[in-house]
């Protein structure tokens, strides 16, 4: 496939290092010629240097060979421009990322579907989204569901009260007791293993389980000594846009929340638009008055500012005084990793969370169903359906080829969500919930084609 991506910033940074390691042929446009210069060294793209608002520049980057156009620029207006350019020349699938509220209206005359595009992507909507799903699971730093919901995908930092710990994985499956999971994969450092049956956790790791969504609750005590719920009271730190559409969110699901603004005006309006939300006015780094809130009794403080300094410094207060758990919005990816040594539970970058959306989008079609790319991580979860194929008639799990780097975590028949053994024999219009590395993606998805 021939993709064209306007934006060399973080968001296109992001899918050119997804879709070119998958063999795509990725062209990626930009005005800043030394950045283009840079990722093509680093990366198989092919750079154009000029605007993706130019007819010119988009004709000399080949736009009428071009199967997917993204553009992601931090203009709204060029985003736009380049995706109407780009019908005229009859590119199957085009997607933009646009801030301005006015065009995910239902009604507005901006609509997806007046301007022909296929997908329109708002950050603070994902960012938003993202935040919500977190929330409700007290436990996991990470979560993706599959299946309508029947099966969750979900990540966990290891400690070393764990019962886990030491304890080979083959034997962690003997105690489970029917229960439906299966340690889909460990990250240590850098590195993201599929582990085999005689392979350890150790404290320190994350562990990503695929999990019955009805034996959640008896999984985590099993391998974690916990149970997730969702919080009671959350404070949000900032009322931006991010801010304001979580605390909508939450609220709705009967969860207290607290919304901290430094910002008078910005408290007034935020008071109109949310029914049960309790609006302070203070800086979010006000130790005292965030105590006389109640921070220290918080069982979720989420950080939402346009600073990512006062996003990390106001979740280590809020941890620092008994906060349970913490996630904090951060515009620099690169940070990430070393926020989770500083106590931050889950950081999360909306450039990142919005890449990860076009990729789900893009990904989805044919054989597959759906797709999770996990934040902070080279792996991927995809849910495929299988083929009604003479070659998958009563076949074995054993018998099926999964490469080095892949594993099977679930498969759902119907209503029924069977987590798999090797004996489990795969009928036609199952449903295969796999988890894999980048280096096993393209012998996974052939498989299934």
């Amino acid at each position: 496939m021939r993709i064209m991506i306007v934006g060399a910033g973080q968001v296109g940074r992001h899918l050119c290092e997804k879709l070119s390691v998958e063999g795509q042929e990725v062209v990626l446009v930009d005005q800043d010629d030394a950045k283009l210069r840079r990722l093509e060294r680093e990366m198989n793209i092919l750079p154009v240097q000029g605007s993706g608002a130019s007819t010119r520049v988009l004709e000399e980057a080949g736009i009428d060979k071009t199967d997917l156009f993204i553009a992601v620029t931090d203009s709204d207006e060029v985003n736009l421009v380049a995706c109407i350019i780009s019908k005229q020349y009859n590119v199957k699938t085009r997607i933009a990322r646009v801030r301005n509220e006015d065009f995910y209206s239902k009604d507005s005359a901006l609509s997806e579907k007046a301007l022909g595009i296929d997908l329109l992507i708002s950050p603070d909507h994902a960012m938003a989204d993202e935040i919500v799903r977190l929330s409700l699971f007290s436990e996991a730093f990470e979560v993706a569901e599959f299946a309508h919901g029947n099966v969750v995908l979900l990540g966990y930092v290891v400690h070393d009260c764990n019962p886990c710990v030491g304890v080979p994985l083959e034997q962690l499956k003997n105690k489970e007791s029917g229960l439906g999971f299966v340690i889909a994969a460990i990250t240590r450092g850098d590195t993201t293993i599929i582990p085999r049956g005689n392979d350890m956790v150790a404290v320190g790791d994350k562990i990503y389980i695929v999990v019955r969504k009805s034996d959640i609750t008896a999984v985590e005590p099993l391998l974690f000594n916990c149970t997730s719920k969702a919080p009671e009271q959350v404070f949000v730190i900032g009322g931006g846009s991010i801010g304001c559409q979580v605390a909508k969110h939450l609220e709705e699901k009967g969860i207290r929340v607290r919304l901290v603004d430094k910002d008078p005006h910005r408290c007034d309006a935020l008071t109109e638009q949310l029914d049960e939300t309790v609006v302070l006015n203070f800086d979010g780094l006000e130790a005292h008055d965030l105590l006389d809130e109640g921070i220290d009794q918080a069982d979720l403080v989420i950080s939402v500012t346009n600073s990512d300094t006062a996003n990390i410094l106001s979740s280590l207060l809020a941890k620092h005084h008994g906060a349970k758990k913490c996630i904090t919005h951060i515009t620099r990816p690169d940070f990430i990793p070393l926020l989770g040594k500083l106590g931050i539970d889950v950081a999360l970058s909306p450039r990142l969370v919005a890449a990860n959306l076009i990729l789900r989008f893009v990904r989805g079609g044919g054989s597959i169903v759906s797709v999770a790319t996990l934040l902070g991580s080279d792996a991927e979860v995809v849910e495929l359906k299988i083929p009604d194929s003479e070659k998958f008639r009563g076949m074995p799990m054993k018998s099926l080829y999964f490469p080095r780097g892949s594993i099977a975590g679930a498969i759902v028949r119907g209503s029924e969500v069977i987590i798999p053994s090797g004996d489990t024999v795969i009928q036609a219009h199952d449903s295969l919930v796999v988890f894999f590395t980048k280096d096993a993606q393209q012998v996974v998805e052939a498989t299934f084609a």
